[in-house]
């Protein structure tokens, strides 16, 4: 048999054969020409997108936060450049000795590190704002899926000083309280962007281009006086401590302008310290807790009193015998004090006195006055979590109840509002609006309340209640005319008065021409003495004396010393 003339053996295709194989060929090379045109030409977004996801990167850049200053400039909260540790979870294959190291040099629980080791995600926090220090020494071990990553943390030079006003941020160095919070938008700025080539581990080898540039928080200067602010706080703190008080709050503001020069509160808390910030001394006192005023209130129906003429500076009024009944209830005074003149009763003190002067007010006018002082509603500075107060519509007041509104009781303010309001003593009849921060310029104009001669008038009489034979000769500033009032107010607990106070002084200096005025509460004393005159009126004077002398102020009385008599009169109480 002739195999090489075998058709199986035959090295050439039979000619259909072979045209077909041509024509599969060159079906496939066109083919892949148009897939290679299709995704080169039309889909190579996609492509680009698939190879850029493998090395490129788009990572933010931090706008660094806006300081907080006083009114001088001192900075108050900065942000200062600090150092996170961070993962990859799929590269971190640690040892066990390498995580016992890492776990001991950043203070966390091995347990807890190897727990976030596991994660499934491509990203997870180690420790959160540590010092450069710290960081050096982490970057040292040079350990596999480990990074450092900048941030920002916030610091307070002045700590628990300010810590009421200023507030905090959280970790992401996001406002949680106080200005920190009220500010936010204005202090936070905007972060940037920036496009990056990373390798497998995540570190940075090219900077490709910047995206958007980050732009920094503005800063907020504050009306807040650093000098008064530590006064303040200082004086405040030795008074909640020596009357072995539950809590105090404190507020300066200067009658020109309404700025609040200083508002401090007992107790405080470090915001350094953000394992501390929890519980009961968060609380802004001043602003966001309320308490029935007691007689700090009476110079206010007495004001509506003159400014209707239903009295005179020198009308007078029975108190004898010292107690008044009104229906079932009897409202009592302190002191028995027989027949007083108008301004005897704010000088002594006596509820009778204001309870009788407020029943012949009609109780709409009385109503329109407090919410006219702004009691009700939020003093509107903005600032988080401020309290309204209780005023209750007038058409639902009981004689009882009139009465006794008359000397702080059954309605409730803040100490905030409360100073507020005494700006119609402190001024000629009208108050201007609150301000956290510094006013450039001239204040806005004020809401008129009373007419100059009231406020003129309500001035003498505020300034007997300081002189001996008032409540509160201990408010007293040597070489300063002062004019106040003192507050003595039991507390209410379960829907009765318990044998709890609340002791509060409200006055300005110098009475002349009044520059500051000065609001102190002190929360339950409990070291034997109560009455305002003796626990919030030397608080007064001595954060009132020093702050005259620090603004220059010049004095309006002659500088003779205190008088014992005079003294041995705050125990008449208010």
């Amino acid at each position: 048999m002739n195999y090489v003339k075998s058709p199986v053996l035959d090295p050439r295709l039979p000619a259909g054969r072979a045209r077909l194989v041509h024509a599969l060929l060159a079906l496939g090379a066109v083919a892949l020409l148009i897939r290679a045109f299709y995704l080169q030409a039309v889909e190579k977004d996609f492509l680009i997108g698939k190879g850029e996801a493998r090395y490129e990167r788009v990572i933010e850049i931090p706008a660094t936060r806006g300081r907080i200053l006083d009114r001088h400039g001192e900075v108050l909260a900065v942000s200062t450049p600090v150092k996170s540790v961070w993962a990859i979870p799929e590269d971190a294959r640690l040892t066990p000795a390498q995580q016992r190291q890492l776990a001991r040099l950043i203070e966390l629980d091995e347990r807890e590190l190897a727990r976030r080791l596991a994660s499934e995600r491509d990203f997870v926090y180690l420790k959160r704002q540590i010092s450069p220090e710290l960081a050096e020494r982490v970057a040292q071990l040079q350990l596999p899926g480990i990074h450092l990553a900048n941030e920002y943390r916030r610091y307070y030079p002045a700590g628990e000083v300010t810590a009421h006003v200023l507030g905090f941020t959280g970790a992401d160095d996001i406002g949680l309280e106080g200005i920190e919070l009220a500010f936010q938008s204005q202090l936070a700025g905007k972060a940037g962007s920036r496009r990056v080539i990373k390798d497998r581990r995540g570190r940075i080898v090219e900077d490709v281009e910047s995206l958007r540039p980050p732009q920094d928080g503005r800063d907020i200067v504050l009306a807040l006086d650093t000098r008064i602010q530590y006064l303040a706080y200082a004086r405040l703190k030795e008074a909640v401590s020596e009357h072995r008080a539950r809590a105090g709050a404190i507020v300066v503001l200067d009658a020109k302008t309404g700025e609040v020069l200083a508002l401090a509160g007992i107790p405080s808390f470090n915001p350094n310290k953000r394992s501390e910030l929890a519980g009961a001394p968060l609380r802004n006192r001043a602003i966001t807790d309320t308490y029935e005023p007691g007689s700090t209130f009476k110079p206010f129906t007495v004001a509506l009193a003159l400014e209707e003429g239903r009295v005179r500076f020198d009308t007078p009024i029975q108190t004898a015998p010292g107690r008044l009944s009104i229906g079932p209830a009897t409202i009592s005074d302190a002191h028995p004090h027989g027949l007083l003149s108008v301004a005897q009763v704010i000088q002594k003190s006596s509820n009778v006195g204001a309870a009788k002067i407020a029943l012949d007010l009609p109780a709409e006018k009385m109503w329109a006055m407090f919410a006219a002082l702004g009691f009700g509603k939020p003093v509107g500075i903005g600032f988080p979590g401020e309290a309204t107060g209780r005023l209750r519509p007038w058409k639902r007041w009981r004689p009882i109840e009139q009465a006794t509104m008359a000397y702080g009781h059954g309605i409730s303010v803040s100490l905030l509002q409360l100073a507020r309001a005494y700006q119609v003593f402190a001024r000629d009849g009208d108050y201007l609006p609150l301000s956290l921060t510094r006013i450039e310029g001239t204040p806005p104009a004020g809401a008129r309340v009373f007419s100059p001669d009231t406020a003129r008038e309500m001035r003498k009489m505020l300034e007997m209640a300081v002189e001996a034979g008032g409540t509160a000769p201990r408010a007293q500033v040597a070489g300063y005319r002062v004019a106040g009032k003192t507050g003595t107010a039991h507390k209410l607990e379960g829907g009765a008065y318990a044998n709890k106070y609340v002791s509060s002084f409200v006055g300005f200096a110098p009475a002349s021409d009044p520059r500051l005025i000065v609001a102190v509460m002190i929360d339950e004393p409990s070291a034997g003495r109560y009455y305002g005159g003796e626990v919030a009126a030397p608080v007064f004077s001595q954060v009132m004396a020093q702050a005259l002398r620090l603004y220059g102020v010049p004095p309006d009385a002659p500088a003779a010393p205190l008088k014992q008599a005079a003294m041995q009169s705050a125990r008449e109480g208010a």
